[in-house]
């Protein structure tokens, strides 16, 4: 189905310019996707998926039509002023709304974190613009605890709507609501959150537990999946026993194959009563049908991430009839840019922007090379830049793990590469180009590590190499190689923390200094705290190990200091090859 941007929001038109959508349909027979069965590719591999194609004709319902338009975010990441934006969005609900539309906004997670408004403010301005944008309900994906779940709590009591989930529990008991209920015009529609369980280790651990360093909130975490299943089931069944007349779940879940056994193909496919699968976590755009337990059909929609597609869900006031899609914006350049929109969101966003543009556009140091987290070349098979940071030596990994060394006077150290973000492009380097780069927070730490706990670490980091895994590990002072023809053997509990390995290494010809790593030595090591005091990513091979420096500084200052001090203020040639210096070979 095609719709022509004139139609559909006619208050941003003021030239002419490309805007596309992609949809499937349970009512609309021609519009099943071809993947309808929800096969194995759609875990294992990119789904396939309507692709969207640029406008030129319109069927967009006309004014009046009466329909539910359940719009949806996912991963805006701090994304205020890329794709759409919330200004943007803004517009789209308000010309949907001028059209007779009768609209739902929800957000399916990781909204707060991600740019430096995120950082400096932790999250609070966020919440303040998606009030101000209007969300009737949302979920927390796994970067709404960055902050720490003191602030976590402090977001979700800023939030004027709910925040739902029938997994995120304490001790057993839920922290939030399992669902919400919402009716408009006679239609019951009810929203089921669910929240992948790799939270506990895709943000800081150490945030979930007490004192003792038990783990105290959880997400229904197990070996199979089941208790997750179970909680979706029971929460629809729960609201299907109100009589709602449609279910809808919010998922921050994925189709990664790493996100296993709690993607979304397998919620789908242990539960049965799900009309709608709205989903974030995996960045992907795809328009899935697939059958749940009981053999019905379940709509699966995403849309992507910093607002490149809103997502929605079509309730027809016709036939009642359900259909989802998405709005996309594949320009460089932002809607609101490009287009000029001036609306309520678009001015508060203006005056959130003054009050951090000094001290993000101070240019701190330059850089003669591109520093890459995304590959300069290769693109995947939706065109998009491949993140190979997370898989691979990049020059960027190289400088962060030196800049980690050389400031701490450590032998080695290591950085997992989900802390690291985005690029940095030849040129003047600004605050914020390095708070994008580190946009966490996290605090440098140096420990007393054996080389047994080194390889170990380094085989975990290495165990997910056919796929995007945050846990990669960028080093500086040792270099190894990965044999991709041995099998990954590391075992972990069902929080997803690293408990050993039970066969051959695939981690090989570990060098430190030179000289081939001394299972029985210690070594100075640093990272941050992330890793080596709270067992972020799962690495926990280093939790008793002794602490030489505590919290010292934030990873961000650390770089700076070192470009600025070690280096004189400028990145050169020693950096120049985008794929690093050759520390981690990888052999086929």
């Amino acid at each position: 189905m095609k719709k022509n941007l004139k139609h559909l929001l006619p208050l941003l038109m003021a030239g002419t310019f490309l805007f596309s959508a992609s949809c499937t349909g349970q009512g609309d027979p021609d519009s099943v996707s071809d993947n309808a069965e929800g096969t194995e590719s759609a875990v294992t591999e990119d789904i396939e998926q309507n692709v969207p194609e640029n406008i030129t004709d319109a069927d967009t319902p006309a004014a009046g039509s009466g329909d539910i338009v359940i719009l949806y975010t996912s991963d805006v990441h701090c994304g205020i002023d890329s794709g759409f934006g919330y200004d943007g969005l803004y517009q789209i609900k308000e010309t949907l709304e001028l059209n007779g539309d009768n609209i739902i906004l929800v957000d399916n997670g990781d909204a707060v974190q991600g740019e430096p408004i995120g950082t400096i403010t932790e999250g609070g301005s966020i919440i303040d613009l998606m009030n101000k944008v209007g969300y009737d309900v949302a979920i927390p994906g796994n970067h709404e605890f960055d902050y720490g779940m003191e602030r976590f709590f402090e977001l979700t009591e800023m939030a004027d709507f709910p925040y739902i989930s029938c997994n995120f529990n304490k001790e057993g008991e839920l922290v939030f609501d399992p669902y919400i209920i919402k009716e408009v015009k006679g239609v019951k529609i009810g929203f089921v959150g669910v929240t992948t369980p790799y939270t506990l280790t895709s943000t800081t651990p150490r945030y979930f537990q007490d004192d003792n360093g038990k783990f105290i909130y959880g997400f229904m975490q197990d070996e199979t999946g089941a208790q997750v299943y179970e909680a979706v089931q029971s929460a629809v069944d729960a609201v299907r026993a109100e009589g709602v007349d449609y279910v809808v779940v919010l998922g921050h879940m994925g189709n990664e194959v790493t996100s296993r056994p709690y993607t979304y193909k397998e919620v789908i496919e242990n539960t049965e009563g799900i009309d709608v699968f709205l989903d974030g976590h995996s960045h992907d755009k795809n328009q899935v049908e697939m059958k749940d337990k009981a053999g019905n059909t379940v709509l699966r929609s995403a849309c992507g991430k910093k607002f490149d597609g809103i997502g929605y869900v079509r309730i027809s006031a016709e036939d009642e009839s359900l259909s989802t899609g998405l709005y996309t914006w594949e320009s460089e350049t932002s809607l609101p840019e490009l287009m000029r929109i001036e609306n309520p969101i678009s001015d508060e966003i203006a005056a959130k922007q003054s009050e951090l543009s000094d001290l993000l556009n101070e240019v701190v140091a330059s850089t003669a090379v591109d520093l890459i987290a995304y590959d300069p070349e290769a693109v995947d098979a939706d065109g998009n830049p491949i993140r190979i940071i997370r898989m691979q030596e990049t020059n960027l990994g190289d400088l962060c793990a030196d800049a980690y060394r050389q400031q701490t006077g450590a032998d080695i150290a290591i950085i997992n590469a989900g802390g690291i973000k985005t690029d940095i492009p030849a040129g003047d380097i600004t605050y914020g180009d390095i708070l994008s780069v580190h946009p966490y927070g996290n605090m440098i730490c140096v420990v007393d590590a054996t080389g047994q706990q080194i390889l170990d670490a380094l085989e975990w980091g290495a165990r997910l190499m056919t796929d995007e895994s945050g846990a990669f590990l960028q080093v500086s002072g040792l270099t190894y190689e990965v044999d991709m023809n041995v099998e990954s053997s590391c075992t972990f509990d069902n929080e997803g923390m690293f408990t050993g390995v039970e066969g051959p290494y695939r981690v090989k010809n570990v060098m430190i200094g030179g000289e081939p790593i001394d299972l029985d030595r210690t070594y100075m090591l640093a990272s941050h705290s992330y890793l080596l005091k709270n067992g972020g990513d799962g690495y926990t091979m280093f939790k008793d190990s002794q602490m030489i420096l505590n919290d010292v500084i934030l990873d961000n200052q650390v770089l700076i200091n070192y470009i600025t001090r070690a280096m004189d203020g400028v990145v050169g040639e020693q950096y120049a090859d985008p794929y690093g210096d050759g520390r981690i070979v990888i052999l086929e």
